[in-house]
C-alpha cells in the first residue's frame, strides 16, 4: 500500500529561497511612486521595510540563503509533511493519485509564518522596534505576532472588521502573542477616521487594513510595515513549501500533472508552484498545470483587469502592475478573510497574462461542501480558504474518474480551521449565503483605477 505521509528530515530543510523572477517569461512591470507615477528606488521604500527585504524584493539571483537564525525558527514545525489522501481517493471512485502539503501543523496553524519569521529576522537586524501589519481572517496576523515575539519585537495589527468579529478567537491568539489587534477602520489612524467618516457600518477590508498599517509604519520612525502575501520577498521565502513538496515527490515517485492553490494574495499557491514552475518555465515540464483558486465573491483573476493600481485603499502604497478588482472594492464578509483582497501578487498575475497558469471561481457553499468531504475521509477540518483549493482539487479528480485517466494532484492544504468552526456551523446548518460580485459593482470599482496602462 502506498504511503500516506512523506516525510523529510530535519537535515533536509532547505538551505536557499527560490527566486522567481529571473525565469519569468519576460520582467515585470516597474512598480511606480503614488505621487510621482515614477519607477521607484529602493530609498522610496525605505520607510516601510528593512534594506535586506528590499534587495529580496528587487533580486534577480535565482538562489537566496536562508538566515542559520530563520532555518532555527522553521525547525520549530518544519519540514511540513506531505499525504497521499487515499482515502478521499476511495470517496471519489477516482483513478487520480492527490497529494497535499499541509502547513497546518505550523505553530498558528497555517503557512504565513514562513514569511513571517524571516521578515521579524531581517527587521530585528535593521533595529526597527515594532512591525505595523494588516490581517483578514487572522492567519497572518497571528504569525506576525508569534515572529515578533521570536524576535524580540512588538506587534501591531489591524484586522478587517468583519473578520475580527467573526474571528475571535484568531485575534486572541494574536494577542496572547503580545500584539495589539485593532479592527480596521479603526479611529487610530487617519487613514482609518477617514473611511469611517464617510462610511460609519464599513466592514472593512484588506485595502482599507493595509491603508492604515502603512500610515502607521510611516508615521513612527521605530516602526516598519510588513505584508503577508503579494511581494516578491513575501512569495520568496514561501518557496520553502515547494523546494520541500518537491524532494517528497521524489521519495514518492511520482510528480504532479496540477498543482493547485487557493489564491488571496498569492503567496501560498506560488510557495507550491513556484519551485515546480522552474521546470515548466524551463521547458522539462511543459505539460505541468498550476491552477489558482479564488472565491466569486472576490474574483481578482478571473473577473479582474491587468492594470496599475494602489495596494491599499487609500493610496498610500506604490502602484504595481496586478489583476485587480479596484482599489475601492470592499467584499462581502464571506468566511474566507485571506481571500478577501482586491489584487494579486504581480509575479503571479504576469504568469496568468501568459497563459501559463489558469485560474477558477467558486461559491462558498460548493468549498464547504468539499471541505465537510475531505474532513469525512481525512480527517483534517480545512480553513476556509484552503478549503477553496480542496474543492478544486476533487474537481479534478472526478475528471480523472470521468476521463477514465489517471493524473496526479497535488494541493496546498496552508492551514487548519480550527479557528474557523463558525464558517462551518453556518454551512452545516444552511446559514451560508453564496455572493457573488456583480459586473456592475466589478465596473464602479475598475472606474476609480489610476489612469495608467
Amino acid at each position: 500500500m502506498p504511503a500516506t505521509r512523506i516525510t523529510l528530515e530535519e537535515s533536509e530543510l532547505p538551505r536557499q529561497w527560490y527566486n522567481i523572477l529571473p525565469d519569468l517569461p519576460k520582467p515585470l512591470a516597474p512598480v511606480l511612486h503614488p505621487a510621482t507615477r515614477q519607477p521607484i528606488t529602493p530609498d522610496d521604500l525605505a520607510p516601510l521595510f528593512p534594506m535586506g527585504l528590499i534587495m529580496q524584493e528587487v533580486s534577480t539571483d535565482r538562489w537566496i540563503d536562508i538566515p542559520d537564525e530563520v532555518r532555527d525558527a522553521y525547525r520549530l514545525w518544519r519540514p511540513t509533511p506531505l499525504h497521499r489522501a487515499l482515502r478521499l481517493e476511495k470517496y471519489l471512485q477516482t483513478p487520480a493519485r492527490i497529494y497535499y502539503k499541509y502547513e497546518g501543523v505550523s505553530p498558528v496553524g497555517s503557512h504565513k509564518p514562513n514569511t513571517a519569521v524571516a521578515q521579524a529576522y531581517y527587521n530585528k537586524q535593521a533595529g526597527i522596534r515594532r512591525l505595523a501589519t494588516e490581517t483578514g481572517a487572522g492567519q497572518w496576523g497571528s504569525a506576525l505576532a508569534m515572529a515578533c515575539r521570536l524576535f524580540g519585537l512588538e506587534c501591531t495589527v489591524y484586522m478587517v472588521k468583519v473578520s475580527y468579529h467573526q474571528k475571535p478567537y484568531r485575534r486572541l491568539l494574536m494577542e496572547a502573542y503580545g500584539a495589539a489587534v485593532y479592527a480596521s477602520p479603526s479611529e487610530h489612524t487617519r487613514a482609518g477616521r477617514q473611511v469611517l467618516a464617510e462610511h460609519p457600518d464599513s466592514p472593512g477590508s484588506l485595502g482599507i487594513a493595509i491603508s492604515e498599517a502603512v500610515e502607521d509604519a510611516a508615521t513612527h520612525a521605530d516602526t516598519n510595515y510588513s505584508l503577508g502575501s503579494v511581494l516578491n520577498h513575501v512569495l520568496l521565502h514561501q518557496t520553502v513549501i515547494g523546494l520541500e513538496a518537491k524532494l517528497q515527490m521524489e521519495k514518492a515517485g511520482d510528480y504532479p500533472d496540477v498543482i493547485i492553490g487557493s489564491c488571496g494574495g498569492g503567496s501560498n499557491l506560488a510557495g507550491l508552484s513556484y519551485p515546480f514552475l522552474q521546470d515548466k518555465l524551463a521547458g522539462r515540464r511543459p505539460d505541468l498545470r498550476v491552477v489558482a483558486v479564488e472565491p466569486e465573491a472576490c474574483p481578482t483573476l478571473t473577473r479582474g483587469q491587468y492594470r496599475y493600481d494602489f495596494g491599499d485603499t487609500v493610496g498610500l502604497t506604490p502602484l504595481v502592475k496586478m489583476y485587480t478588482l479596484g482599489h475601492t472594492f470592499v467584499p462581502a464578509g464571506i468566511h474566507a478573510g485571506g481571500l478577501r483582497y482586491h489584487g494579486d501578487a504581480p509575479s503571479l498575475c504576469l504568469l496568468y497574462d501568459e497563459k501559463i497558469i489558469e485560474a477558477v471561481a467558486y461559491h462558498q457553499n460548493p468549498v464547504f461542501e468539499a471541505a465537510v468531504t475531505f474532513a469525512r475521509t481525512e480527517g483534517i477540518v480545512a480553513a476556509p480558504e484552503s478549503a477553496h483549493a480542496i474543492k478544486a482539487a476533487i474537481d479534478e479528480a472526478l475528471r480523472a474518474r470521468e476521463e477514465g485517466r489517471s493524473r496526479v494532484i497535488l494541493f496546498n492544504l496552508s492551514g487548519h480551521g480550527n479557528f474557523d468552526l463558525q464558517a462551518y456551523d453556518d454551512y452545516l446548518h444552511g446559514r451560508l449565503v453564496d455572493t457573488e460580485y456583480s459586473q456592475a459593482e466589478v465596473d464602479r470599482a475598475l472606474a476609480a483605477l489610476p489612469p495608467l496602462a
